[in-house]
């Protein structure tokens, strides 16, 4: 198809949306049928946590992977690989009728899903400049929260009026179509789009860090401390809120599906408007990486209101609470990506991305294993205690690790 560049743009964008849409559904399919599931493989919430965390260690070991390789092959091929094998994976566990048989598939699709932000952060990278490249970034992430906004509601009607393997199949078969869309789609950006961003006709041969100078890098340090402290927060609001609600506060999965929704969608517009807010910042001459600082550590504030989940139980008043929360882990989820792209050359943003997304996913695997231990035994304020302290320690990290980082042979 043929477009402007700056038509095409925001089509490449609007794809990379949908693809982070299903991404996210897929994933959340398991924890909105949680006690389905439990019940069909005869689990408990340790068993659940295996579950969990099959997906996730696979997602945390291949998302370095991913990176790597969306810098060595570029984000055209790489997004279409992974979009494939998620979709084939989420068919597979829509298929099993053994826990083997799920657990494989759910491992695939944990394997799969990390190419979808290495390349979405690097298309928003050498197709946008600094003073939209939050918004970019945020509107393609918001599909993240947009996931779990529909899974709800979708899961339950479609679990209550067919079976719990029509909702997979049925995801599988829509990642199929936006694997075509994609591949349709996208192009590189022309020379006069990347002369005008990056200063040269090709970014890719400018200035970088090999692989083995980033890990001397403070900041790559920093970025990782800070996926492994915050990401499990989020991980929780998506792996074990729905649960809760259902087994702590008395949701029926009906109920799931008509309010289960409503933190992602509240989450998503918080998380936009502070990523805007932040490159209004940059627009009024804020250096980028300081106005990524800032809106992120008032994000931040909010995040320790968890604490008050236990002893406010109305089903409501979580909704409520997690409602704002979420704001603050989709705002550090959207412009951390950001803070990559503004900290390090474009040709090891992706790199940056995939480990860090790694790290992050290694914070949850911890404590996914530690929300299934201590649910039942030690009590939910206790993890919810936990959560309070993790966004706060993010920032200090954020602002003594963080920093533009330069080559050597750069000029």
């Amino acid at each position: 198809m043929s477009f402007l560049p700056n038509t095409r743009r925001w089509f490449i964008i609007f794809i990379i949306f949908l693809a982070i849409v299903f991404n996210y559904f897929d994933r959340q399919i398991v924890s909105i049928l949680k006690p389905v599931i439990k019940k069909e493989f005869a689990l408990d919430d340790n068993g659940y946590a295996l579950v969990l965390n099959i997906f996730t260690i696979c997602y945390a070991a291949m998302y370095p992977v991913s990176g790597w390789l969306v810098d060595k092959f570029g984000a055209k091929r790489v997004m279409f690989a992974g979009i494939i094998g998620w979709s084939l994976a989420c068919i597979g566990g829509g298929v099993s009728r053994t826990f083997g048989q799920f657990t494989f598939f759910r491992g695939l699709l944990g394997m799969a899903e990390p190419t979808n932000f290495p390349a979405q952060l690097k298309v928003v990278a050498v197709w946008f400049p600094g003073k939209l490249r939050a918004t970019a970034n945020s509107l393609c992430v918001a599909g993240s929260s947009i996931g779990a906004i529909i899974a709800p509601p979708l899961v339950a009607w479609l679990a209550i009026t067919y079976n719990w393997h029509t909702v997979f199949m049925v995801a599988g078969a829509v990642g199929l179509m936006i694997a075509l869309l994609w591949i349709i789609i996208y192009r590189n950006p022309p020379a006069e789009v990347t002369l005008a961003i990056a200063g040269t006709a090709n970014p890719e041969e400018t200035p970088a860090f090999s692989w083995k100078q980033l890990w001397g890098r403070k900041s790559l340090w920093g970025i990782l401390l800070i996926r492994f402290v915050s990401d499990p927060v989020w991980y929780f609001c998506l792996f074990w809120l729905p649960g809760y609600l259902q087994e702590q506060s008395g949701f029926s999965l009906a109920q799931m599906g008509m309010f289960g929704w409503i933190p992602f969608l509240v989450a998503d517009l918080g998380a936009i408007a502070t990523a805007a807010w932040s490159d209004r910042m940059v627009r009024k001459g804020r250096e980028p990486l300081k106005a990524r600082k800032v809106m992120l550590s008032c994000a931040a504030a909010f995040a320790p209101l968890c604490v008050l989940t236990p002893y406010l139980p109305s089903p409501f008043v979580t909704l409520f609470i997690f409602s704002i929360v979420a704001v603050a882990c989709l705002s550090w989820l959207f412009t951390i990506s950001v803070v990559i792209a503004e900290a390090f050359p474009v040709k090891n943003v992706a790199s940056v991305l995939g480990i860090a997304g790694g790290f992050g996913a290694l914070g949850a695997v911890g404590f996914n294993y530690f929300v299934g231990q201590f649910m039942g035994t030690l009590g939910a304020g206790n993890i919810f205690i936990a959560m309070a302290f993790l966004h706060p320690l993010a920032v200090l990290i954020l602002w003594t690790m963080v920093r533009k980082e330069k080559p050597a042979n750069a000029l």
